[in-house]
């Protein structure tokens, strides 16, 4: 918990949901969230044997529209979002001019001239800001509908069969990175095949008027595949096994994106100039002296964010998340090393409380769900 009073804090239209079911709350990026409810293993299990409910109300929505709106955001973000099929997604950067990343998002085409970007909480108002200068000239409206929409989202190998009795959405249909709108237990939804978990699974976007509506009746209609609420712990531990970054940890505007590992999601091909791309272009040209690589530890101890990773006698890096993998049983941890040192089986050692451990770089994700 932070010294920001709970009083200053956001609050999700489902805090007293949360409060019911025993949830610790804790602040996060802003808002009052729940970090567990029964236990982070315990819920960390349930998403990956059968499902579990997120609120994911404090995400940023940010609604584009417009003739130019296409044009806009692919002038302001590193993808293509003009090349979007209507109800298709893709993964997204907002960089500085100097290719350091803003913050990392999801990009929905609802329709011709509409747009859905979504950004995490912590800086859901400075992409809002940003976008909004960068759209400056382009026949584009940005419409930030972050506090008037909540989002809900169920993950894990149970999820088509939880949501699809509720809704009117062919899910059979709905392909990963797809929308399209429909109904949720009679709610007016978008419905989304998006997820942090490594799971399938679906995110749904209602009004926030209607957000303790559709939690009451997605708990109801998941209780007999044992569908448990799921906080912020067990999500991070999840999207950990599934090597997908989190800002703050993997991404913040010191590092850009081909660092990261995610150099695929810059267009450099694209055709008209977009904010970064000269700086892009020579990162991609000179390379880089870092790379982001996953860990498994071969000695005993737990990787946490900040420990220094050692390369014989030198450092070459820092941890960037770390855990005690719950499906694995094994630690694992992600962390920035020099390039020289980024190679799978290269051996390293992690500094953990004055003690170098052995760790192993592995190929990202550590897990992958059965097809």
């Amino acid at each position: 918990m932070t010294d920001t009073t709970e009083t200053s804090l956001h609050e999700t239209p489902l805090r007293e949901r949360h409060v019911a079911l025993g949830a610790k709350l804790i602040e996060f990026g802003g808002w009052l969230m729940p970090v567990q409810y029964a236990g982070i293993i315990e819920e960390h299990r349930a998403v990956r044997e059968r499902a579990g409910l997120f609120d994911l109300s404090h995400m940023g929505e940010l609604f584009v529209d417009g003739p130019d709106a296409g044009a806009a955001l692919a002038s302001a973000l590193v993808t293509n979002p003009p090349a979007l099929a209507e109800g298709r997604a893709h993964y997204s950067m907002i960089c500085e001019p100097d290719g350091g990343i803003i913050d990392d998002l999801i990009v929905y085409r609802l329709g011709p001239e509409r747009f859905l970007v979504v950004a995490n909480a912590s800086n859901a108002q400075v992409v809002s800001d940003t976008l909004a200068e960068r759209l400056v000239g382009f026949k584009a409206v940005l419409d930030d509908g972050s506090l008037a929409t909540a989002l809900v989202a169920v993950q894990g190998p149970q999820s088509v069969e939880i949501l699809g009795p509720m809704t009117d959405v062919d899910l059979d249909a709905l392909r990963y990175y797809a929308i399209a709108e429909g109904a949720v237990a009679g709610i007016p939804a978008l419905v989304a095949r998006t997820g942090y978990t490594g799971e399938d699974g679906f995110e749904v976007f209602v009004e926030t008027a209607r957000a303790r509506d559709l939690w009451d009746a997605m708990m109801a209609s998941g209780s007999e595949q044992g569908l448990a609420p799921i906080g912020l712990g067990a999500r991070d531990t999840l999207r950990l096994e599934a090597g997908m970054p989190l800002y703050g940890n993997e991404l913040d505007r010191e590092t850009n994106p081909f660092e990261a590992n995610l150099g695929r999601v810059v267009k450099l091909d694209k055709p008209d100039d977009f904010v970064g791309r000269a700086a892009l272009e020579r990162i991609a040209r000179e390379g880089v002296t870092r790379r982001l690589v996953g860990l498994v530890m071969r000695g005993r101890g737990i990787a946490r964010h900040g420990y220094p990773v050692h390369a014989g006698d030198r450092i070459t890096g820092a941890v960037t998340s770390g855990t005690q993998s719950p499906s694995l049983g094994e630690a694992i941890a992600m962390a920035y090393v020099a390039t020289a040192d980024a190679a799978p089986g290269t051996m390293l050692d992690v500094e953990i409380r004055g003690q170098r451990v052995p760790a192993e770089v592995v190929p990202l994700p550590f897990y992958r769900r059965a097809s």
